[in-house]
Protein backbone atom coordinates (compact mmCIF):
# COMPACT_ATOMS: atom_id res chain seq x y z
CA UNK A 1 0.00 0.00 0.00
CA UNK A 2 0.91 3.51 -0.81
CA UNK A 3 2.10 6.16 1.66
CA UNK A 4 -0.74 8.36 -0.32
CA UNK A 5 -3.12 5.49 -0.05
CA UNK A 6 -2.29 4.80 3.95
CA UNK A 7 -2.64 8.87 4.68
CA UNK A 8 -6.71 8.66 2.95
CA UNK A 9 -7.07 5.42 4.27
CA UNK A 10 -6.00 7.05 7.88
CA UNK A 11 -8.27 10.33 7.05
CA UNK A 12 -11.52 8.11 6.30
CA UNK A 13 -11.32 6.59 9.52
CA UNK A 14 -10.11 2.98 8.80
CA UNK A 15 -7.52 1.36 6.81
CA UNK A 16 -7.32 -0.01 3.51
CA UNK A 17 -5.38 -2.20 0.82
CA UNK A 18 -5.32 -4.19 -2.16
CA UNK A 19 -7.58 -7.67 -1.88
CA UNK A 20 -5.98 -11.08 -2.00
CA UNK A 21 -8.70 -13.92 -2.42
CA UNK A 22 -9.08 -17.36 -1.95
CA UNK A 23 -11.17 -20.02 -0.26
CA UNK A 24 -8.23 -22.08 1.05
CA UNK A 25 -6.72 -20.01 3.63
CA UNK A 26 -3.57 -21.49 3.98
CA UNK A 27 -2.54 -21.38 0.20
CA UNK A 28 -3.74 -17.67 0.42
CA UNK A 29 -1.40 -17.13 2.69
CA UNK A 30 1.38 -17.75 0.28
CA UNK A 31 0.31 -15.08 -2.16
CA UNK A 32 -0.36 -12.46 0.56
CA UNK A 33 2.02 -9.49 1.32
CA UNK A 34 1.82 -6.97 4.19
CA UNK A 35 -0.80 -4.65 3.92
CA UNK A 36 -2.88 -6.78 1.57
CA UNK A 37 -6.59 -7.18 2.45
CA UNK A 38 -6.86 -10.83 2.48
CA UNK A 39 -10.22 -12.09 1.99
CA UNK A 40 -11.45 -15.86 2.73
CA UNK A 41 -14.21 -17.71 2.94
CA UNK A 42 -14.04 -20.44 5.61
CA UNK A 43 -16.19 -21.39 8.21
CA UNK A 44 -14.35 -22.10 11.04
CA UNK A 45 -10.79 -20.61 10.51
CA UNK A 46 -8.35 -23.37 11.76
CA UNK A 47 -5.38 -22.94 13.69
CA UNK A 48 -2.57 -23.86 11.03
CA UNK A 49 -4.46 -21.76 8.35
CA UNK A 50 -4.77 -18.51 10.72
CA UNK A 51 -0.82 -18.77 11.98
CA UNK A 52 0.11 -19.12 7.52
CA UNK A 53 -1.81 -15.98 7.62
CA UNK A 54 -0.76 -14.35 10.70
CA UNK A 55 2.64 -14.71 9.17
CA UNK A 56 1.79 -12.95 6.42
CA UNK A 57 1.53 -9.71 8.12
CA UNK A 58 -2.18 -8.40 5.99
CA UNK A 59 -4.12 -5.50 7.21
CA UNK A 60 -6.43 -7.35 8.13
CA UNK A 61 -8.70 -10.65 7.09
CA UNK A 62 -12.26 -10.53 5.76
CA UNK A 63 -14.02 -13.71 5.62
CA UNK A 64 -17.18 -13.81 3.96
CA UNK A 65 -18.29 -16.45 6.60
CA UNK A 66 -17.79 -17.04 10.01
CA UNK A 67 -14.74 -18.16 11.38
CA UNK A 68 -16.45 -19.32 14.90
CA UNK A 69 -19.40 -20.71 14.05
CA UNK A 70 -20.61 -22.54 17.14
CA UNK A 71 -19.85 -25.96 15.48
CA UNK A 72 -16.79 -26.67 18.17
CA UNK A 73 -14.46 -24.13 19.11
CA UNK A 74 -11.77 -23.45 16.36
CA UNK A 75 -8.96 -21.94 17.49
CA UNK A 76 -8.10 -19.71 14.35
CA UNK A 77 -9.66 -16.51 15.49
CA UNK A 78 -7.53 -16.49 18.86
CA UNK A 79 -4.44 -16.60 16.62
CA UNK A 80 -5.07 -13.51 14.47
CA UNK A 81 -6.35 -11.77 17.74
CA UNK A 82 -3.59 -12.87 19.26
CA UNK A 83 -1.07 -11.65 16.44
CA UNK A 84 -3.08 -8.06 16.46
CA UNK A 85 -4.68 -9.25 12.67
CA UNK A 86 -7.72 -7.46 12.79
CA UNK A 87 -10.50 -9.87 11.91
CA UNK A 88 -13.78 -9.09 10.14
CA UNK A 89 -16.51 -12.04 9.66
CA UNK A 90 -19.58 -13.05 8.32
CA UNK A 91 -19.37 -10.50 5.29
CA UNK A 92 -21.71 -12.86 2.60
CA UNK A 93 -20.52 -13.29 -0.67
CA UNK A 94 -20.54 -9.59 -2.03
CA UNK A 95 -16.91 -9.23 -0.61
CA UNK A 96 -16.02 -12.38 -2.90
CA UNK A 97 -16.86 -10.98 -5.63
CA UNK A 98 -13.90 -8.12 -5.34
CA UNK A 99 -11.47 -8.28 -8.37
CA UNK A 100 -8.21 -9.48 -7.41
CA UNK A 101 -5.96 -6.51 -6.79
CA UNK A 102 -8.85 -3.64 -6.16
CA UNK A 103 -8.20 -1.67 -3.03
CA UNK A 104 -10.61 -1.65 -0.63
CA UNK A 105 -11.42 0.52 2.05
CA UNK A 106 -12.21 -0.71 5.74
CA UNK A 107 -13.79 1.19 8.66
CA UNK A 108 -14.41 -0.96 11.69
CA UNK A 109 -16.75 -3.92 10.23
CA UNK A 110 -18.16 -2.19 6.94
CA UNK A 111 -15.88 -2.33 3.56
CA UNK A 112 -16.14 -0.05 1.08
CA UNK A 113 -15.39 0.85 -2.53
CA UNK A 114 -14.46 4.33 -2.80
CA UNK A 115 -17.65 5.46 -0.76
CA UNK A 116 -19.94 2.82 -1.78
CA UNK A 117 -20.41 -0.36 1.25
CA UNK A 118 -19.72 -3.67 -0.10
CA UNK A 119 -20.26 -5.56 2.49
CA UNK A 120 -20.64 -5.14 6.51
CA UNK A 121 -19.65 -7.87 8.90
CA UNK A 122 -18.93 -8.62 12.58
CA UNK A 123 -15.12 -7.49 13.83
CA UNK A 124 -13.88 -9.97 16.19
CA UNK A 125 -12.13 -9.28 19.39
CA UNK A 126 -10.58 -10.76 22.14
CA UNK A 127 -13.92 -10.79 24.24
CA UNK A 128 -15.93 -12.02 21.30
CA UNK A 129 -13.70 -14.75 20.42
CA UNK A 130 -13.78 -15.90 24.19
CA UNK A 131 -17.13 -15.73 24.36
CA UNK A 132 -17.89 -17.70 21.40
CA UNK A 133 -15.30 -20.26 22.00
CA UNK A 134 -16.95 -20.96 25.86
CA UNK A 135 -20.81 -21.33 23.88
CA UNK A 136 -19.13 -23.87 21.40
CA UNK A 137 -17.76 -26.30 23.31
CA UNK A 138 -21.46 -27.04 23.70
CA UNK A 139 -21.36 -28.41 20.66
CA UNK A 140 -18.03 -30.98 21.53
CA UNK A 141 -20.33 -34.47 21.23
CA UNK A 142 -21.84 -33.80 18.50
CA UNK A 143 -18.20 -33.40 16.41
CA UNK A 144 -17.63 -36.55 18.42
CA UNK A 145 -20.24 -38.31 17.09
CA UNK A 146 -19.72 -36.86 13.51
CA UNK A 147 -16.23 -38.28 13.95
CA UNK A 148 -17.33 -42.10 14.29
CA UNK A 149 -19.39 -41.84 11.00
CA UNK A 150 -15.90 -40.15 9.21
CA UNK A 151 -13.73 -42.66 10.45
CA UNK A 152 -15.85 -45.39 9.00
CA UNK A 153 -15.94 -43.78 5.51
CA UNK A 154 -12.18 -43.09 5.70
CA UNK A 155 -11.67 -46.29 6.47
CA UNK A 156 -12.95 -47.58 3.57
CA UNK A 157 -11.44 -45.32 1.29
CA UNK A 158 -7.89 -45.19 2.63
CA UNK A 159 -7.73 -48.70 4.35
CA UNK A 160 -5.64 -50.19 1.59
CA UNK A 161 -3.01 -47.38 1.98
CA UNK A 162 -3.33 -47.58 5.89
CA UNK A 163 -2.95 -50.99 6.65
CA UNK A 164 -0.90 -52.92 3.53
CA UNK A 165 0.77 -49.39 2.23
CA UNK A 166 -0.65 -49.44 -0.96
CA UNK A 167 0.74 -46.73 -3.53
CA UNK A 168 3.06 -45.74 -1.11
CA UNK A 169 6.14 -44.48 -3.62
CA UNK A 170 9.64 -46.78 -3.19
CA UNK A 171 11.98 -44.40 -1.55
CA UNK A 172 15.73 -43.48 -2.52
CA UNK A 173 16.41 -42.30 0.95
CA UNK A 174 16.86 -45.63 3.39
CA UNK A 175 14.37 -45.57 5.61
CA UNK A 176 14.58 -49.38 7.48
CA UNK A 177 16.06 -49.41 11.28
CA UNK A 178 16.15 -45.70 11.51
CA UNK A 179 15.01 -43.02 13.61
CA UNK A 180 12.73 -40.59 11.52
CA UNK A 181 11.88 -36.99 12.59
CA UNK A 182 8.53 -35.50 10.90
CA UNK A 183 8.20 -31.91 11.17
CA UNK A 184 4.93 -30.31 10.66
CA UNK A 185 4.53 -26.83 9.67
CA UNK A 186 3.18 -24.23 12.42
CA UNK A 187 4.53 -21.83 15.07
CA UNK A 188 5.70 -24.93 17.56
CA UNK A 189 7.43 -26.10 14.73
CA UNK A 190 10.69 -24.57 15.20
CA UNK A 191 11.06 -24.49 19.00
CA UNK A 192 10.37 -28.37 18.32
CA UNK A 193 13.33 -28.77 15.92
CA UNK A 194 15.27 -26.94 18.28
CA UNK A 195 14.58 -28.62 21.47
CA UNK A 196 15.93 -31.99 19.65
CA UNK A 197 19.17 -30.75 18.94
CA UNK A 198 20.57 -33.66 21.05
CA UNK A 199 18.33 -36.22 19.39
CA UNK A 200 19.20 -35.71 15.85
CA UNK A 201 22.86 -34.79 16.82
CA UNK A 202 23.13 -38.50 18.60
CA UNK A 203 21.07 -40.45 16.44
CA UNK A 204 21.01 -38.92 13.07
CA UNK A 205 17.48 -39.20 11.94
CA UNK A 206 16.06 -39.18 8.50
CA UNK A 207 14.84 -35.47 8.06
CA UNK A 208 11.09 -35.50 6.66
CA UNK A 209 9.87 -31.64 5.73
CA UNK A 210 5.84 -32.03 5.40
CA UNK A 211 5.13 -29.07 3.27
CA UNK A 212 6.64 -25.90 4.76
CA UNK A 213 8.54 -28.09 7.72
CA UNK A 214 11.15 -28.26 5.12
CA UNK A 215 11.89 -24.78 5.21
CA UNK A 216 11.54 -25.28 9.07
CA UNK A 217 14.29 -27.52 9.07
CA UNK A 218 16.45 -25.25 6.37
CA UNK A 219 15.74 -22.43 9.40
CA UNK A 220 17.69 -24.74 11.73
CA UNK A 221 20.49 -25.13 9.27
CA UNK A 222 18.88 -29.06 8.71
CA UNK A 223 18.74 -30.52 5.65
CA UNK A 224 15.72 -32.12 4.92
CA UNK A 225 16.25 -35.55 3.28
CA UNK A 226 12.36 -35.42 1.91
CA UNK A 227 10.16 -33.25 1.45
CA UNK A 228 6.14 -34.88 1.26
CA UNK A 229 3.15 -33.36 0.68
CA UNK A 230 0.95 -30.82 -1.21
CA UNK A 231 4.00 -28.78 -1.49
CA UNK A 232 1.99 -25.49 -2.45
CA UNK A 233 3.48 -23.81 0.34
CA UNK A 234 6.89 -24.81 0.46
CA UNK A 235 10.23 -23.01 -0.83
CA UNK A 236 11.80 -23.11 -4.18
CA UNK A 237 14.95 -23.94 -2.18
CA UNK A 238 13.32 -26.47 -0.40
CA UNK A 239 12.21 -28.45 -3.07
CA UNK A 240 15.24 -28.01 -5.12
CA UNK A 241 17.87 -28.44 -2.60
CA UNK A 242 18.61 -32.16 -3.30
CA UNK A 243 15.57 -33.46 -1.03
CA UNK A 244 13.63 -36.95 -2.43
CA UNK A 245 10.15 -35.16 -2.95
CA UNK A 246 6.85 -36.87 -2.85
CA UNK A 247 3.66 -35.12 -4.03
CA UNK A 248 0.65 -36.19 -2.18
CA UNK A 249 -2.47 -36.64 -5.45
CA UNK A 250 -6.11 -36.21 -3.60
CA UNK A 251 -8.52 -38.52 -4.10
CA UNK A 252 -10.26 -36.28 -6.68
CA UNK A 253 -7.09 -36.19 -9.23
CA UNK A 254 -6.09 -33.04 -8.21
CA UNK A 255 -2.39 -31.72 -7.71
CA UNK A 256 -1.78 -28.13 -8.09
CA UNK A 257 1.95 -28.28 -7.64
CA UNK A 258 2.66 -30.43 -10.33
CA UNK A 259 2.81 -27.44 -12.69
CA UNK A 260 5.22 -25.74 -10.40
CA UNK A 261 7.52 -29.09 -9.79
CA UNK A 262 7.76 -29.49 -13.74
CA UNK A 263 8.37 -25.75 -13.76
CA UNK A 264 11.38 -26.49 -11.33
CA UNK A 265 13.10 -29.45 -13.03
CA UNK A 266 11.93 -31.13 -10.00
CA UNK A 267 11.16 -35.12 -10.27
CA UNK A 268 9.15 -36.38 -7.63
CA UNK A 269 7.28 -39.38 -6.71
CA UNK A 270 3.33 -39.61 -5.80
CA UNK A 271 0.87 -40.81 -3.66
CA UNK A 272 -2.86 -41.12 -4.01
CA UNK A 273 -4.14 -40.28 -0.60
CA UNK A 274 -7.35 -38.30 1.06
CA UNK A 275 -6.10 -37.87 4.32
CA UNK A 276 -3.77 -35.23 5.17
CA UNK A 277 -0.14 -34.48 4.16
CA UNK A 278 0.89 -34.68 7.91
CA UNK A 279 -0.52 -38.78 7.41
CA UNK A 280 1.03 -39.26 4.32
CA UNK A 281 4.49 -38.92 5.73
CA UNK A 282 3.69 -40.68 9.16
CA UNK A 283 2.07 -43.84 7.07
CA UNK A 284 5.12 -43.45 4.82
CA UNK A 285 7.60 -44.00 7.34
CA UNK A 286 6.37 -46.62 8.77
CA UNK A 287 5.77 -48.71 5.59
CA UNK A 288 9.27 -48.05 5.17
CA UNK A 289 10.81 -49.53 8.45
CA UNK A 290 11.04 -46.58 10.65
CA UNK A 291 12.05 -47.69 13.96
CA UNK A 292 10.57 -44.98 15.52
CA UNK A 293 9.15 -41.64 14.25
CA UNK A 294 9.06 -38.63 15.93
CA UNK A 295 6.50 -35.86 15.59
CA UNK A 296 7.68 -32.33 15.58
CA UNK A 297 5.19 -29.23 14.87
CA UNK A 298 1.77 -31.06 15.66
CA UNK A 299 -0.72 -30.31 18.34
CA UNK A 300 -3.15 -33.51 19.19
CA UNK A 301 -5.25 -32.60 21.27
CA UNK A 302 -8.97 -32.78 21.43
CA UNK A 303 -9.55 -29.65 20.19
CA UNK A 304 -6.75 -29.24 17.84
CA UNK A 305 -7.96 -32.52 16.49
CA UNK A 306 -11.52 -31.18 16.03
CA UNK A 307 -9.81 -27.81 14.55
CA UNK A 308 -8.37 -29.67 11.46
CA UNK A 309 -11.99 -30.59 10.49
CA UNK A 310 -13.72 -33.63 11.02
CA UNK A 311 -12.53 -35.36 7.75
CA UNK A 312 -8.66 -34.48 8.61
CA UNK A 313 -9.45 -35.55 11.94
CA UNK A 314 -10.77 -39.35 11.62
CA UNK A 315 -7.33 -39.74 9.40
CA UNK A 316 -5.53 -38.34 11.85
CA UNK A 317 -6.98 -40.40 14.85
CA UNK A 318 -6.56 -43.67 12.78
CA UNK A 319 -3.13 -43.02 11.31
CA UNK A 320 -1.49 -42.68 14.42
CA UNK A 321 -3.28 -45.67 15.72
CA UNK A 322 -2.14 -47.55 12.65
CA UNK A 323 2.12 -46.14 13.36
CA UNK A 324 1.15 -47.01 17.04
CA UNK A 325 4.38 -47.14 20.06
CA UNK A 326 6.56 -45.94 17.53
CA UNK A 327 5.03 -42.45 16.82
CA UNK A 328 6.81 -40.16 19.69
CA UNK A 329 5.76 -36.35 20.56
CA UNK A 330 8.64 -34.25 20.15
CA UNK A 331 8.13 -32.57 22.79
CA UNK A 332 8.37 -36.10 25.19
CA UNK A 333 11.79 -36.88 23.10
CA UNK A 334 12.71 -33.47 23.86
CA UNK A 335 12.05 -33.69 27.67
CA UNK A 336 14.49 -37.21 27.56
CA UNK A 337 17.20 -35.96 25.85
CA UNK A 338 17.67 -32.51 27.91
CA UNK A 339 19.58 -33.93 30.55
CA UNK A 340 21.48 -36.32 29.12
CA UNK A 341 25.38 -35.93 28.72
CA UNK A 342 26.58 -36.49 24.99
CA UNK A 343 29.78 -38.59 24.19
CA UNK A 344 31.31 -35.37 23.32
CA UNK A 345 30.84 -34.18 26.86
CA UNK A 346 32.05 -36.70 28.31
CA UNK A 347 35.19 -36.83 26.04
CA UNK A 348 35.39 -33.31 27.50
CA UNK A 349 35.00 -34.01 31.50
CA UNK A 350 37.70 -36.72 31.18
CA UNK A 351 40.25 -34.41 29.81
CA UNK A 352 39.17 -31.67 32.19
CA UNK A 353 39.69 -34.66 35.00
CA UNK A 354 43.28 -35.32 33.56
CA UNK A 355 44.30 -31.60 33.81
CA UNK A 356 43.02 -31.29 36.93
CA UNK A 357 44.95 -34.10 38.23
CA UNK A 358 48.21 -33.15 36.40
CA UNK A 359 48.21 -29.84 37.73
CA UNK A 360 47.45 -30.87 41.27
CA UNK A 361 50.53 -33.87 41.40
CA UNK A 362 52.89 -31.01 39.76
CA UNK A 363 52.41 -28.97 43.72
CA UNK A 364 53.34 -31.65 45.69
CA UNK A 365 57.06 -33.05 46.09
CA UNK A 366 55.54 -36.56 45.10
CA UNK A 367 54.47 -35.48 41.98
CA UNK A 368 57.46 -33.74 41.62
CA UNK A 369 59.44 -36.90 42.02
CA UNK A 370 56.76 -38.69 39.52
CA UNK A 371 57.40 -36.34 36.85
CA UNK A 372 61.51 -36.44 37.09
CA UNK A 373 61.33 -40.30 36.74
CA UNK A 374 58.74 -40.40 33.92
CA UNK A 375 61.29 -37.56 32.48
CA UNK A 376 64.50 -39.44 33.13
CA UNK A 377 62.74 -42.35 31.30
CA UNK A 378 61.20 -40.80 27.89
CA UNK A 379 64.90 -39.40 27.61
CA UNK A 380 66.50 -43.04 27.81
CA UNK A 381 63.61 -44.17 25.52
CA UNK A 382 64.48 -41.14 23.05
CA UNK A 383 68.18 -42.35 23.02
CA UNK A 384 67.52 -45.96 22.11
CA UNK A 385 65.17 -45.16 19.10
CA UNK A 386 68.01 -42.86 17.95
CA UNK A 387 70.72 -45.31 18.58
CA UNK A 388 67.81 -47.88 16.50
CA UNK A 389 67.44 -45.85 13.35
CA UNK A 390 71.14 -44.81 13.03
CA UNK A 391 70.83 -41.58 14.83
CA UNK A 392 73.19 -39.73 17.46
CA UNK A 393 72.61 -38.29 20.69
CA UNK A 394 74.13 -35.55 22.70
Amino acid sequence: MSRTAARRARAAGGLSGPVRSGSGARALAARVRPGDLAVIDQMDLDRAAAEALAAARPAAVLNASRSLSGRYPALGPQVLVDAGVPLVDDLGPDVLGVPEGHVLRLDGGAVYDGESLVAEGEVQTAQSVAEATAAARAGLATQLESFAANAIGHLRTEGPLMIDGEGLPQLRTVVDGRPVLVVVPGEQAARDVAALRPFVRERRPVLIGVDGGADVLLGARLEPDLVVGDLELVSDRALTGGAEVVLRVRRDGQAPAGARLERLGVRSATTVAGGTPTDVALLLAAARGAQVVVLAGSRTGLIDLLDAGREAMAGTVLTRLHVGAALLDARAVAQLYRHRISTAQLALLLVGGLLALAVALAVTPAGQDLYAALGDRLANLARWAARLFGGTTT
